[in-house]
């Protein structure tokens, strides 16, 4: 029993980071600026481009606005606890690093399997966001691909369970996946410097939207900013902006991601806290604008598409026109640059998982020349490239948020616990007001958790059963840890 409850010292993890460090580990090439942009690129994708729309139109109506002030809100809390311990702990684990040195071996485990729900799962959902935009590009250009190359084979409904679609693959999903895994192995800074260029492509068509869009809005389309209730829980009224907000969610998904990149940093104790709340600042600034041009210029009940911003350019007539094809590549770009930064994110994990012992050694192989975790990168990218060739958007998508919830449960806990548990380490971030800041943090996203479907619930308890089969045939026997606790 004391196996798996048995914590990491925190001075145990910096010395090991030190030691990885001096023998020629992880490179650390990263700058505040980058894991800024590596933050925007993370978080800018699916949500701006297609959630806002379909959100506004079921759920909040104009009020969608306040629908992601108040996730924005709760994803803060999160932010906060994980720029503390990003700072204080600046290795590639994230929050099954401090998960570690907080709440044991065993929770550890747990939150480093589940991680693999929000990244590897995360990036296959993308792909198949970016696989549907890419097809009507094409088609606009009179490139046109089959629905049989272009589809999952198989589609879920809660109502009537799994059924066939007559597809054979969703192969640009795969190809994505491939192109990105590809990028990640040749190196962290050339990763970057592609992110750097695609999100500069996603917020500058983002920002001709909203300043070309602007004149156009019709103040008409506002009122009433929030639409009264149909008299069913979460069909507009403040109960839908409430539930907006938790589908809206995943719209702020990626900026954890930059907390698997502490040990690449340059500055880890300064910069991931510049990344981690600048990237969050600046994403909810383009979504509360681009949500008030969107829902000004057309009518919230026409936004129930896969493509919202497209039709809000077709209804600004002839004077638009001309920025339909800009919208289209610049969700192609943003979509592009989650995958990678998803990507990017999950070898890292397995890197640290691997150090201790609860993988096999080689998961924290790193490449002769290139010194990136390259076989780990290349099982993700595999991995993820069949996921997002044959399963459909919607199982996907339910399964990264409530993963990347339970994430979030775990890292605001653990910064309270390292408070009362560790008062005198050097932290050279704070979170403000932590008693208040790691609760609301941690219940928000218990919160949220709990309105996901049963069947979602199902399938986590499903993945984690796993996951602890394979801890006690084989990470707790192997765990280094233990070993040393042993061996006294």
């Amino acid at each position: 029993m004391n196996d798996f409850l048995r914590k990491k010292p925190v001075s145990l993890i910096l010395e090991q980071s030190l030691e990885s460090e001096e023998k020629g580990g992880l490179k650390r090439s990263l700058t505040g600026l980058n894991l800024l942009l590596l933050g925007v690129g993370g978080i800018i994708g699916a949500g701006i481009f297609v959630l806002t729309g379909q959100a506004s139109a079921q759920y909040a109506g104009p009020a969608i606005v306040l629908s992601f002030i108040l996730s924005g809100i709760a994803c803060t809390f999160a932010a906060f606890c994980y720029a503390e311990l990003a700072a204080m702990l600046p290795v590639s684990g994230s929050a099954y690093t401090y998960a570690y040195a907080t709440l044991g071996e065993f929770i550890a485990w747990i939150i480093g399997w589940d991680l693999i729900l929000e990244y590897l799962f995360g990036s296959a959902t993308v792909a198949v966001g970016w696989s549907g935009y890419v097809k009507s590009f094409l088609k606009d250009i009179g490139i046109n691909i089959p629905d049989y190359l272009s589809s999952s084979p198989y589609v879920f409904s809660h109502d009537t369970g799994w059924t066939q679609t007559g597809a054979l693959i969703n192969l640009p999903a795969v190809l994505i996946v491939l192109v990105s895994t590809y990028i990640l192995v040749k190196g962290i800074r050339e990763s970057a410097t592609a992110n750097n260029i695609v999100v500069f492509l996603k917020c500058s068509v983002l920002l001709l939207f909203i300043c070309a869009g602007a004149s156009y809005v019709n103040i008409e389309n506002w009122t009433p900013f929030i639409p009264e209730n149909t008299g069913t829980f979460g069909q507009y009224g403040w109960s839908g902006i409430v539930r907006g907000a938790g589908v809206i969610f995943f719209a702020y998904i990626g900026f954890d991601s930059l907390s698997t990149l502490a040990q690449e940093a340059k500055n880890p104790q300064k910069d991931m806290a510049f990344g981690i709340l600048g990237a969050l600042v600046v994403c909810t600034i383009f979504y509360i604008a681009v949500s008030l041009v969107l829902t000004g210029v057309v009518s919230y009940t026409l936004l129930n598409v896969p493509d919202p911003i497209a039709v809000a350019v077709n209804a600004a007539g002839d004077g638009l026109m001309w920025l339909r094809p800009f919208i289209k590549a610049g969700a192609i770009a943003g979509l592009s640059s989650v995958v990678l930064v998803l990507l990017m994110s999950q070898p890292r994990i397995f890197y640290s998982m691997s150090r201790d012992g609860l993988l096999p050694p080689i998961f924290s192989k790193l490449h002769s020349k290139y010194q990136t975790p390259h076989i780990s990168t290349m099982l993700c990218g595999g991995l993820a490239a069949i996921i997002a060739g044959f399963l459909p958007i919607g199982i996907l998508g339910e399964l990264v948020s409530i993963g990347t919830l339970f994430a979030f449960v775990i890292v605001c806990t653990g910064v309270l616990v390292l408070r009362y548990t560790h008062p005198d380490i050097n932290r050279p971030f704070l979170t403000p007001y932590p008693k208040f800041v790691c609760t609301a943090g941690a219940l928000m996203a218990l919160l949220q958790m709990a309105f996901l479907p049963l069947d979602t619930w199902i399938r986590l308890f499903i993945w984690l059963l796993l996951g602890m089969i394979i801890y006690f045939t084989y990470s707790i026997k192997n765990s280094h840890l233990t070993k040393q606790t042993s061996k006294k």
